[in-house]
């Protein structure tokens, strides 16, 4: 049943109209000031207001620009007497969807609320579909059909449906800036901004003001008020990339946001209410860095409320092929080129590679394979020489009737060759500790000192 508040101040037009509005099956609530009115739009969601225009201090305009300021999905209708059609129509001007003049005819009265009704309906469904359009764009950009992805990204929509603060982790390039945004389109302030901050990219004398925003005069050369980040968020959703990096004095000041749900500007003691999500990110070990003392522990368990993880792409090979298809043709379409697919060698030898940088480390090479291309098919002999490297580990051809230890020799040498003697990148493409590359080395007579960052009586699982 449609909800719909009207205020007039005479009481004998409130009973007939508020009358002939609940006989035609709506829930009305009446109103008999502007301030009264004013008062519930800021409370309730109404189908339809219907206000009179002349009413004491406060008018139908004033009760007009409360309800698109607190309601803007409410349609408004105006009702005015016949000497005030001119402010009837300006005040469409202003947004109202129609007026009414009195004595009001009831079977027009009728058609106007049903109109005003049905643009309600209309542009609910619109907003309806444009955040369903976002929560899909969101969700595509999240790629990948390994059973890691699919289960990310169902963390992410159940996380999303809720105002809880999300910490996001995985390494440099793992997608911690798209899952973020993915949660914000998918959350209810996806209409809202979203507002991003690098944490490490800001000085310790810059963040702060970025953050909070200052007052004119907090110091030698804030010659005028400036909004902080946490402003511009409102209502919408603030990522703070690189969490781990902010100094103990920043830590506090964003727990003291967390607490007690306002920011202070730099110069000023007045509290500023907030009503923003905060999404953060870190690569860095956060536990390690609390029993360093390098991390607030309260900080830590506050941003923790929902903790999500990407995996790191060696994590999840089968989704390579997928990302390189999609890389290709986004920057075939960017760049003007024609290329088409990759060679079997040279999808296996990707598929093959590590990518220690991750998710942007292979769309970044993809735009430098697509650029300087000038083939339809990549192939392996396009392919940068640290990916190549790998498919040559590959093919180690090593003769029948050798033991298992020499045979583990001769991989492990050829290895360490084929990376140019860089004994921690040998030890992650063999999956062993660099405590194990080094001892395997001494054994095999090679007499390399472990680098004192070492220990070489800690055990390697």
């Amino acid at each position: 049943m449609p909800l719909i508040l009207f205020v007039d101040d005479d009481a004998e037009t409130r009973r007939q109209l508020g009358g002939a509005l609940t006989d035609s099956g709506h829930k009305v609530e009446l109103a008999k000031s502007g301030e009264e009115a004013i008062a519930r739009l800021r409370e309730v969601d109404f189908d339809v207001a219907l206000s009179d225009l002349q009413m004491g201090e406060i008018g139908g305009l004033e009760v007009l620009s409360a309800a698109r300021e607190f309601r803007p999905e409410t349609p408004v209708i105006i009702l005015t007497g016949q000497g005030s059609i001119a402010v009837a129509v300006e005040a469409m001007r202003k947004g109202a969807v129609d007026f009414l003049t009195k004595p009001v005819d009831l079977d027009h009265l009728d058609l106007v609320i049903e109109k005003a009704l049905s643009s309600r309906r209309i542009l609910r469904e619109n907003l309806e579909l444009k955040q369903e359009l976002k929560k899909q764009q969101g969700t595509r950009k999240l790629l990948g059909n390994s059973s890691s992805m699919q289960a990310l990204r169902r963390d992410i929509e159940r996380a999303a449906s809720t105002d809880a603060t999300v910490l996001l982790r995985g390494e440099s390039g793992a997608g911690k800036e798209l899952m973020a945004e993915s949660i914000h389109m998918q959350s209810h302030r996806s209409s809202g901004p979203m507002i991003k901050v690098n944490c490490a990219a800001l000085a310790e004398g810059v963040l702060e003001s970025e953050l909070f925003g200052h007052e004119r005069g907090a110091y030698t050369g804030a010659h005028r008020l400036r909004r902080g980040r946490f402003e511009a968020a409102q209502g919408g959703t603030i990522f703070l990339d690189e969490i781990g990096d902010l100094t103990i004095t920043s830590q506090l000041k964003l727990l003291r946001v967390l607490q007690e749900k306002t920011i202070e500007r730099v110069g000023s003691t007045t509290p500023i209410p907030i009503d923003v999500r905060i999404v953060a990110a870190t690569n860095r070990d956060l536990e390690e860095a609390v029993s360093a003392g390098e991390f607030r522990e309260e900080l830590f368990y506050r941003l923790s409320v929902v903790v999500l993880t990407s995996s790191p792409l060696r994590q999840r090979r089968s989704d390579i092929p997928l990302l390189s298809s999609v890389f290709l043709r986004e920057f075939n379409a960017a760049h003007g080129r024609t290329v088409a697919n990759f060679s079997a060698d040279a999808e296996r030898c990707m598929t093959a590679y590590d990518w220690p940088g991750n998710v942007r480390e292979l769309r970044n090479c993809i735009e430098s394979l697509v650029v300087m291309s000038h083939k339809s098919v990549i192939d392996l002999a396009d392919l940068p020489p640290q990916l190549r490297q790998t498919a040559e580990l590959g093919d180690v051809n090593l003769p029948l009737g050798r033991t298992l230890d020499h045979v583990s020799r001769e991989y492990l040498l050829r290895t360490l060759d084929s990376v140019g003697g860089n004994k921690a990148r040998a030890a992650r493409i063999l999956g062993i500790g660099n405590k194990t590359l080094y001892r395997k080395l001494q054994e095999y007579g090679f007499g390399t000192e472990m680098p004192a960052s070492i220990d070489p009586d800690d055990s390697e699982l």
